[in-house]
């Protein structure tokens, strides 16, 4: 049977990637933030029916773009992002033989955890 990743961690080679994966992640917050932040005061000037063009907008086009460059690093390693405010990471795997994801959240210190490919979080299982 066909894998459906072409790349496969190990948990060492996660693990190295983890410092990296916590300052994207830091980074796409700070950036969703800063993007909340613009919404609430565009909301405000909107509803005065002011025109918002110039800075403003360049400004929240930039961290919408920043926000998408993140994400494109997780995307080009086939590292999948589950749950983006509990930053939440899989990494494909093989273990057992079989496909599977190595499942790491950023509030844990290290990658502990596996689960196959179908069960998800709920089906976590400690490595």
């Amino acid at each position: 049977m066909p894998h459906l990743f072409k790349k496969h961690y190990t948990r060492e080679e996660a693990r190295a990637l983890l410092p990296q994966i916590r300052r994207w992640l830091k980074g796409i917050a700070d950036r969703r933030d800063r993007l909340r932040k613009f919404d609430e005061q565009f909301a405000e000037r909107l509803i005065q029916g002011e025109d918002l063009g110039g800075g403003p907008i360049n400004r929240w086009v930039q961290s919408l773009a920043e926000i998408r460059e993140l994400l494109m690093e997780f995307g080009r390693r086939e590292i999948q992002i589950k749950d983006l405010d509990r930053g939440l990471i899989d990494f494909p795997a093989i273990i057992g033989g079989k496909e599977a994801f190595l499942c790491w959240e950023q509030d844990e210190e290290d990658i502990e955890y596996w689960h196959d490919l179908e069960s998800g979080f709920a089906g976590r299982e400690r490595l």
